[in-house]
């Protein structure tokens, strides 16, 4: 490799991890708080570490945590985590279209590291994404979400028993925070939760699904059902 061609990529790294400053920042208290509840659930710190380190998919995490602790099978919780993150191909696909070329283990290994957070940062960058750039803004980010998960994790040990305990109630309380500013003026999403609430309870009360499957058929249920809905309305407008 040529000297300038080093530098190059050298400088696109650290550009990438400067970028990626504010989002390390911020993944820190969210980290911590999965490794806290982690904990709860009945992890331990290696296998709350090895979560963050091969799902890396904050909502994905916090969920299989529930689904775990309501003693939810693998297979049940992995097809909620894909049905969660298949937006992921999406985001994907969008940025590599401005992705230079680069060998597909390389295209490979940073897509892995795509989350709305670097999504977003990736997206606002001028010009191509140069392969040192996304490794720059994907290191900083995965290291501080598995780093933070540790430690949060190890915390833990520092509390009372009956705080560490009580900790799955944020859980519950994580999951109500990220949902109200979204039914804020989103009609759509109030349809789409109530819905979801609905259909889950349904299906768990009929005895015939466990929690976990409850979840996912209640999920795509009522996706598709309002998706559906929402479209025939507007073509409905539109033809007016």
């Amino acid at each position: 490799m040529q000297p300038a061609a080093a530098y190059e990529r050298k400088s696109s790294f650290g550009e990438g991890m400067q970028a990626g400053i504010s989002i390390a920042v911020g993944y820190m208290p969210v980290a911590l708080t999965f490794g806290l509840i982690a904990k709860s659930t009945g992890l331990s710190l290696a296998e709350a570490v090895m979560m963050s380190l091969f799902v890396f998919a904050g909502a994905a995490q916090y969920i299989s945590l529930n689904l775990i602790a309501a003693g939810t099978g693998a297979f049940e919780i992995v097809f909620t985590t894909f049905i969660l993150n298949i937006r992921h191909f999406l985001m994907a696909a969008s940025l590599n279209e401005r992705a230079e070329e680069a060998p597909s283990w390389k295209k490979a290994l940073y897509a892995f590291g795509i989350t709305d957070e670097t999504f977003s940062v990736a997206s606002l960058k001028q010009g191509r994404l140069t392969t040192g750039y996304m490794f720059g803004l994907i290191f900083i980010s995965y290291s501080s979400w598995v780093v933070f998960t540790g430690i949060g994790h190890w915390a833990g040990n520092l509390l009372p028993v009956l705080l560490q305990e009580s900790m799955s109630i944020a859980l519950y309380a994580l999951f109500i925070g990220l949902l109200v500013p979204s039914l804020k003026g989103q009609r759509k999403v109030m349809v789409l939760a109530a819905s979801a609430a609905v259909f889950n309870s349904l299906l768990v009360l009929s005895g015939y699904l466990s929690g976990g499957w409850s979840i996912v058929l209640a999920t795509l249920i009522s996706a598709i059902g309002v998706e559906l809905i929402w479209r025939g309305r507007k073509e409905a407008t539109e033809n007016e």
